[in-house]
């Protein structure tokens, strides 16, 4: 049973959350009506393709809805090939695609399409996502696709001022990035959010309360065929979720899970984070040695987003391409209700 440390005031449930799997077709991503009394802000997509030499791509666009309050992130770039030490954004390569602050949007062949303007400046986009695929293509720098890894997940954080539910599917991906065959997987998520939310920005009500620690999704797909996805969030009060799937359909969900995360020394980003789940199953991170997107933690957001490899303590398996894009944040602690610095 849950332990209350304070009595919370009227619709204030201490951050405890609704975590569920749902169906996922080109229908519900293309619906734009708002749920709980929230907004749909927008769809973000965002992945990591590795090249044959182990470097790292990493790309996010905002697909902002219609009547929403978008944040100033528009699409990002970032590579390993930059400065061949870390993930950083490939400033002339971003700045040659399209921003389109507000996509054109509509039905092709079963899918639901966002693309650019036509006339804007810089290369045209577009991705394509449905029940089944998603192609993402950015003239002139990548054009990738892949499958719908199991089903798409879930969440719900009431609160008494600002609340979010949050909708996510995951792909993975296979393609061309540079010029080079690339592989790897992506999420697409819908934050909902109270009129004149922007995630990460403005009325977030877990970032602006500063109240989580880790949060990451991920796909990792074994060279024996299996695979695992997740996704999970740590934070304090009773704020944290987690969900689990693998090839045989098996789907797994609780708000019972804890994190242990260790930051390098006198740096924003993390060197191991440990997820025990119903106090007793354990997962762990391991960082991508390029994986630190460090032009993160110097502007907006600052947010020590970080890129690795997750898997079940124990498990051997080998993997073939995997996707492990997240967040810890030392300023809000390294576990539930241990307290952060800055640096």
């Amino acid at each position: 049973m849950k332990t209350f440390s304070y009595t919370p005031e009227r619709g204030d449930f201490a951050f405890q959350m609704l975590i569920a799997p749902y169906k996922v077709s080109a229908e519900t991503l293309a619906d734009t009506r708002g749920y709980y009394g929230l907004k749909l802000t927008k769809h973000s997509p965002f992945g990591c393709v590795r090249d044959e030499e182990g470097h790292l791509y990493a790309f996010v666009r905002a697909l902002n809805a219609p009547d929403s309050t978008p944040n100033p992130m528009k699409f990002i770039y970032q590579s390993s090939r930059v400065d061949g030490q870390t993930l950083r954004i490939d400033k002339a390569r971003t700045a040659s695609q399209a921003m389109t602050a507000m996509p054109e949007r509509g039905f092709s062949e079963g899918a639901m399409c966002w693309q650019n303007v036509p006339g804007e400046e810089g290369n045209a986009w577009r991705i394509a996502a449905s029940g089944e695929r998603i192609h993402w293509k950015e003239e002139g720098l990548f054009d990738l696709s892949g499958a719908l890894m199991g089903e798409g997940f879930q969440w719900y954080l009431p609160g008494p001022e600002w609340g979010m539910f949050y909708v996510s599917q995951l792909y993975e991906l296979q393609g061309t990035c540079e010029g080079r065959p690339v592989k790897g997987a992506m999420a697409l998520d819908q934050p909902y959010m109270v009129d004149g939310g922007a995630i990460h920005f403005r009325k977030d009500p877990i970032v602006n309360n500063k109240k989580h620690v880790a949060w990451w999704s991920f796909v990792t797909i074994y060279k024996d065929g299996t695979w695992d996805t997740g996704s999970f969030m740590v934070g304090h009060d009773h704020l944290g979720y987690a969900i689990f799937q693998n090839e045989k359909g098996e789907i797994r969900t609780t708000t019972d899970v804890d994190a242990r995360v260790v930051h390098k020394q006198e740096s924003w980003f993390a060197q191991s984070v440990t997820i025990t789940v119903e106090g007793k199953e354990q997962w762990e991170f391991l960082p991508d040695r390029y994986g630190e997107m460090a032009d993160f933690t110097g502007g907006f957001p600052v947010t020590a987003q970080q890129e690795g490899r997750w898997r079940r303590v124990g498990d051997t398996r080998e993997p073939d391409r995997w996707f492990g894009w997240g967040e810890s944040d030392l300023r809000n602690g390294t576990a539930r209700n241990v307290q952060g610095r800055e640096l």
